[in-house]
C-alpha cells in the first residue's frame, strides 16, 4: 500500500509522478495552489482552515502593509506581531505556533508551479510517512519539518 493511499492524501485514483503537478491539478487532500502575489492576509484564513483543529481559532486582529508585513495575531489569548515577507514566511510562523499542537496539521511547502506557490497541510502521520517514504526531499521547509517531526528546534 502506498503512503498516499494508507493516508488518504489524494482526491482521485491513478499515480503522483510530481507533487507539485498534483497539488495544483487539486489532487492532493489539504493542497493549496497560492500566488505567487498573493500577500500572507490574504492566504490566512485559507491556510488556517486547511491546517484544521485549534489552528482555526487563530486571529488576524491587525495588519500592516510593507516590506516585511506586520501582522498582529491572536491565538489562545496570546497576542503577538508577526514580520513576515511573503506567504511562506507565514506557513513558517504557522507550523511553528502550531509545532506542539496534534490536531493541526503542519504545511509543506512543494515549491512553485504555473506561477503558482504549491503548498500541501498534512496529518503529522502523514508527514512522517512521507518523510521516511524521501517524498518531500524536494519541499522548500524541508529541514523545519524534519526538526518539527524530532521535537527539535529548527536549524537557523
Amino acid at each position: 500500500m502506498s503512503v498516499f493511499s494508507e493516508h488518504r492524501l489524494l482526491t482521485r485514483r491513478g499515480p503522483v509522478k510530481n507533487l507539485l503537478k498534483a497539488c495544483h491539478a487539486g489532487r492532493l487532500v489539504g493542497g493549496l495552489s497560492v500566488s505567487l502575489r498573493a500577500l500572507p492576509d490574504e492566504v490566512v484564513g485559507a491556510l488556517t482552515h486547511a491546517m484544521g483543529g485549534e489552528a482555526r481559532r487563530f486571529k488576524v486582529l491587525d495588519v500592516r502593509v510593507g516590506t516585511p508585513m506586520v501582522m498582529e495575531v491572536m491565538h489562545d489569548q496570546v497576542h503577538e506581531k508577526w514580520e513576515v515577507e511573503n506567504v511562506e514566511g507565514l506557513v513558517h510562523n504557522l507550523n511553528d505556533l502550531f509545532r506542539g499542537a496534534p490536531d493541526v496539521k503542519l504545511t509543506a511547502v512543494l515549491g512553485e508551479w504555473e506561477d503558482m506557490l504549491q503548498v500541501w497541510c498534512v496529518s503529522r502521520e502523514a508527514l512522517a510517512a512521507l518523510l521516511d517514504a524521501r517524498l518531500l526531499d524536494e519541499a522548500r521547509n524541508l529541514s523545519a519539518l524534519v526538526a518539527i517531526r524530532e521535537g527539535s528546534a529548527e536549524p537557523r
